[in-house]
């Protein structure tokens, strides 16, 4: 059975203290043994405020912090699925990207964020996506990996449960869900939803996750404790969250493995088939 990790990491503003973390993470997978390597959100950079994002984002052909880790992927000869920021065609916005770059180096795969992180929580955090991030415009069709069949979503993707559906629907057997989550909505509902997308498409998801305070100010930080779950709903490996040392990343990121069986995911869709009754409701495709 194929090993697949997740990596947690503490993004700054600065995309080579970023990358010395990513690169050190694609380090630790290969030699571990891992056939792939599932990174945060925002893994290039987290910036202070929406002008910044918008002025640290390069085009991922040249951004040092996308070269640089096709370089580790390539060196390493594994796939690696990261989270970055591209700008828009106008420059005014910036894309919420997910690459699924190969073990050639080479980015195979993108998706761009469907669903804005958009709240304004009383006593909590006020974060409007939407001031510089464009909205993504389609669902990527899943795509075969050395672990399964992979399935794009990205962080407030997790509460629609439409799109992970439509995924299922489309073949696939790993949903991932590369987040930077704030803290009360993590405490609240992370795990929760997680385990839920999980159980209801039997699926495995990775959920690789930004951990800690992102600029020395703590204006932002983020809730951590990236996971693993397996189609039955079961936590296979979790890691720390920004309450702890362990859970903020440090400078060198953290990461966990788990066996990807996909044998064991056929025998739980088979034995507990979710036939969906489209006579009565329309049929999520």
């Amino acid at each position: 059975m194929p090993l697949a990790a997740i990596g947690q990491m503490c993004s700054t503003s600065s995309l080579t203290h970023n990358l010395s973390q990513a690169r050190n993470l694609v380090e630790k997978a290969s030699a571990a043994g891992a056939r792939a390597l599932f990174l945060p959100e925002a893994s290039d950079y987290i910036a202070r405020n929406a002008s910044e994002t918008i002025s640290l984002c390069q085009p991922a052909s040249t951004s040092p912090f996308v070269v640089g880790l096709q370089d580790a992927a390539r060196q390493h000869k594994l796939p690696v699925n990261v989270g970055i920021h591209e700008p828009t065609t106008d420059g005014k916005k910036v894309k919420n990207t997910l690459l699924w770059i190969d073990a050639n180096g080479e980015i195979a795969h993108r998706y761009q964020k469907l669903h804005l992180f958009d709240v304004e929580i009383k006593d909590g955090p006020i974060l409007k996506e939407s001031n510089s991030v464009e909205k993504g415009k389609e669902i990527l069709t899943p795509f075969e990996t050395p672990v399964g069949t992979v399935g794009l979503m990205i962080c407030f993707d997790l509460r629609f449960p439409e799109i992970s559906l439509a995924l299922r629907h489309r073949g696939a057997q790993i949903l991932t869900y590369p987040s930077a989550f704030t803290v009360p909505t993590g405490k609240a509902h992370w795990e929760t939803l997680l385990r839920a997308r999980a159980i209801e498409t039997q699926s495995y998801v990775f959920a690789a996750a930004q951990s800690g305070p992102h600029n020395e100010e703590k204006t932002r930080r983020s809730y951590g404790h990236g996971m693993i779950i397996d189609p039955w709903g079961k936590v296979l490996a979790t890691l720390g969250g920004e309450e702890d040392d362990k859970g903020r990343g440090l400078d060198v990121g953290e990461m966990a493995l788990a066996e990807i069986d996909i044998e064991y995911l056929e025998k739980v869709r088979k034995e507990v088939p979710l036939l969906r009754r489209t006579g009565v409701y329309p049929e999520i495709s």
